[in-house]
């Protein structure tokens, strides 16, 4: 893996015939510093790819990382003015990344925000970043002009989500009355929560792999992990107690 600070090279050299650029100024006329968080490097890769042309998008990737510790790391060594920041992370997701990180946020001169990017659509994912101060959250079928704009609102200091996840922060924050707590469900992490979701929804094995950019053998021990803790026999089981909960 790279080094998680390694900075971003500006692009290309501009034509012969445009007049010289002054230090920060970008085809688009604006610019933002962003850090992307997640564990994947070829999803990392590919945003970089679709959004840090520098001179063409304004953003300039400053920096990455693949896990919590990673991303405080770099974040409080860069200071960007957004972060990208996946949901599922190894040592503890991006909550925990928000918990650490809250000290950048409440920054009054220089804020670091956040911008929640996850392919997960789970309305305990939304809801849970939000409360840990994410500016919004988006989903990973987003376009890379869709992510440029989502990420130029939020350095402005605007809240930004699809259109059917603002309906559960609504939702959410509408009700004067605490959620439910539910003991079952708290005893699984994320992923595993990701994982049930997909089986309940009717995905084999390899499609959830595909979808969650993890191995077979990975879901195979996720799902594992779901029935021992839940102390359900199979996956038939497993879609009713999930059915039930109204989390299909």
């Amino acid at each position: 893996m790279s080094d998680p600070t390694e900075t971003n090279g500006t692009a290309g050299a501009a034509e012969s015939a445009e007049p010289a650029k002054t230090s920060g100024e970008t085809t688009s006329g604006r610019h933002v510093r962003v850090v992307l968080v997640d564990d994947h490097r070829m999803f990392r890769t590919g945003v970089q790819a679709e959004i840090g042309r520098t001179e063409e998008t304004g953003v300039e990737v400053v920096g990455e990382a693949a896990d919590v510790d990673q991303a405080v790391t770099v974040i409080t060594a860069t200071r960007p003015e957004v972060v990208l920041l996946d949901v599922h992370l190894p040592g503890g997701g991006g909550v925990e990344v928000l918990r650490r990180c809250a000290p950048l946020m409440a920054d009054a001169e220089q804020p670091v925000r956040f911008l929640a990017l996850s392919v997960s659509d789970a309305a305990e994912d939304v809801i849970g970043v939000i409360r840990g101060g994410a500016r919004g959250y988006v989903t990973k079928t987003i376009t890379g002009v869709d992510l440029v704009n989502s990420v130029f609102r939020v350095q402005e200091g605007d809240a930004v989500f699809s259109p059917r996840l603002a309906g559960f922060v609504l939702d959410a924050f509408a009700s004067t009355d605490a959620p439910p707590v539910d003991e079952d469900l708290d005893r699984l992490t994320q992923r595993e929560r990701e994982v049930l979701r997909l089986i309940a929804r009717g995905y084999a094995y390899k499609e959830i792999a595909k979808q969650l950019f993890i191995s077979v053998k990975t879901v195979e021990s996720h799902v594992s992990a779901v029935l021992r803790k839940l102390q359900l026999s199979n996956r038939h089981e497993l879609t009713r107690w999930a059915t039930a909960r109204r989390l299909v």
